[in-house]
C-alpha cells in the first residue's frame, strides 16, 4: 500500500517540477514577445513623430491646393503602407509566439500522457485480486483525460488559426485600401 502511496506521492512531484518549468519557459517567452511589441511600438512611435513633422512642413510648403492635396494622397498611401507593414509585423510576433506556446502545451501533454500511463501499468501490476473494476475505472479515467486534452488542443489550435486567418484578411484589405487611396 505504502509503495503505491510513495510512487503516487513521487509522481505528483515529478509532475508539478515539470509544470513549473514549462510555465518558467512560457513566462520567458511571453516576456519576450512583449519586449518586441514594445520595441516595435516605440520605433512607430518614433517613426510617426519624425514623419508628422516633415508631412506638416511638407503640407505648409504647397504652392496651391492641387499641391496640397497631392501630398495628402501621397502621405495617406504612406501612412496605410505602413499601418500594413506594422500590422505585418505584429502578426510575427503573435505567430512565433503561438507556435512556442503551442510546442510547448504539445510537449507538456505528452510528456504527462507518458507519465500517468506509466504510474497507471505500474500501479496496475500491484494492484490486488478483486480490483479489476477499479482499475478499468482508472484506465478508462485516464483515457477521458487524454482525449479531453487532445480535444482541447485541437479546437485552440482552431481558434488560434482563424484568428490568423482574421488578421491576415484585415492587413490585405488594409492594403488594398491604401493602393486604392493613392
Amino acid at each position: 500500500m505504502f509503495s503505491n502511496l510513495d510512487k503516487f506521492s513521487a509522481a505528483t512531484k515529478a509532475a508539478f517540477e515539470s509544470q513549473l518549468s514549462t510555465t518558467n519557459a512560457l513566462i520567458s517567452k511571453l516576456t519576450e514577445s512583449a519586449e518586441k511589441t514594445v520595441a516595435l511600438n516605440i520605433a512607430a512611435a518614433k517613426a510617426y513623430a519624425e514623419e508628422s513633422s516633415i508631412s506638416s512642413k511638407q503640407l505648409l510648403s504647397a504652392k496651391d491646393p492641387q499641391a496640397f492635396f497631392a501630398l495628402i494622397a501621397s502621405q495617406a498611401k504612406l501612412n496605410a503602407e505602413k499601418a500594413a507593414s506594422y500590422s505585418s509585423h505584429l502578426t510575427e510576433i503573435a505567430s512565433i509566439v503561438k507556435a512556442d506556446l503551442t510546442q510547448a502545451a504539445e510537449a507538456q501533454i505528452a510528456e504527462s500522457k507518458i507519465k500517468v500511463t506509466a504510474l497507471v501499468d505500474e500501479v496496475v501490476k500491484s494492484a490486488p485480486a478483486g480490483s479489476e473494476n477499479a482499475v478499468a475505472m482508472l484506465k478508462s479515467a485516464v483515457s477521458n483525460a487524454n482525449a479531453g486534452y487532445e480535444q482541447l488542443s485541437k479546437t485552440t489550435k482552431q481558434a488560434v488559426e482563424t484568428v490568423e486567418a482574421n488578421v491576415a484578411k484585415a492587413t490585405t484589405q488594409l492594403s488594398q485600401a491604401a493602393k486604392k487611396a493613392a
